[in-house]
C-alpha cells in the first residue's frame, strides 16, 4: 500500500492505495479529546511504511514461487507432448521426468520457502533441462513444428531467417 497524508488543524488525512488492486481509500483521523496524539499518528504512519516493504517482499516471494511452479508444469507438459518428449533421448527424458517430479514434490513440501529458495530451485532445474532441450533442438532438425528457431532453443539467434541487421 502507498499513501499520501496532510496534517492541518489536528486532522490527519491519509490516502491509501493498494497497488495490486488499484483501490484507493481516504482516511481522516481527527485529534479530538482522548484521540491519538500527533506522535502516535506519526508512529502509525512509520509502521505503515515498514509494512509496505514487508508487503513488497511477500509479493516478490509469491512471484518467485509462481514462476517456479509455471516453469515446472510447462516443462512437464512439454515432455508429455509427442513433438517434444517423443524426440528426446530416452535416458534424457527419464532424467528430466525425475527432476520434474522431484521439483513438484519439493514445491508441495516447501510452500513457505523464501524467495531465494524458489529462485535457486528454478535455476537448478533449468541447469538440467536446458542442455537436454538444446540437445534435442540442436540435433533434431529444429523446433517442434519443423521450424528451426536457431541457437538450439526457441527464440535463439542463429539459423535461417532474417538477422537483426537485415530487418528494416
Amino acid at each position: 500500500m502507498s499513501g499520501g497524508r496532510s496534517l492541518s488543524n489536528g486532522i490527519l488525512n491519509v490516502n491509501a492505495e493498494d497497488k495490486t488492486t488499484g483501490k484507493t481509500q481516504k482516511i481522516t483521523i481527527t485529534n479530538e479529546k482522548g484521540r491519538l496524539s500527533k506522535e502516535e499518528i506519526e508512529r502509525m504512519v512509520k509502521e505503515a511504511e515498514q509494512f509496505k516493504s514487508e508487503d513488497e517482499e511477500a509479493k516478490r516471494k509469491v512471484e518467485a514461487k509462481n514462476s517456479f511452479e509455471n516453469y515446472v508444469y510447462n516443462l512437464r507438459n512439454s515432455l508429455r507432448d509427442p513433438n517434444v518428449g517423443g524426440k528426446l533421448d530416452p535416458a534424457d527424458k527419464e532424467r528430466l521426468e525425475k527432476e520434474i517430479e522431484d521439483a513438484i514434490q519439493w514445491l508441495d513440501n516447501n510452500q513457505l520457502a523464501d524467495t531465494e529458495e524458489f529462485e535457486e530451485k528454478q535455476r537448478e532445474l533449468e541447469n538440467v533441462a536446458n542442455p537436454i532441450m538444446q540437445k534435442m533442438y540442436g540435433g533434431g532438425g529444429g523446433a517442434p513444428g519443423g521450424e528451426d528457431m536457431g541457437g538450439g532453443m526457441p527464440g535463439g539467434t542463429t539459423g535461417p531467417g532474417p538477422k537483426v541487421e537485415e530487418v528494416d
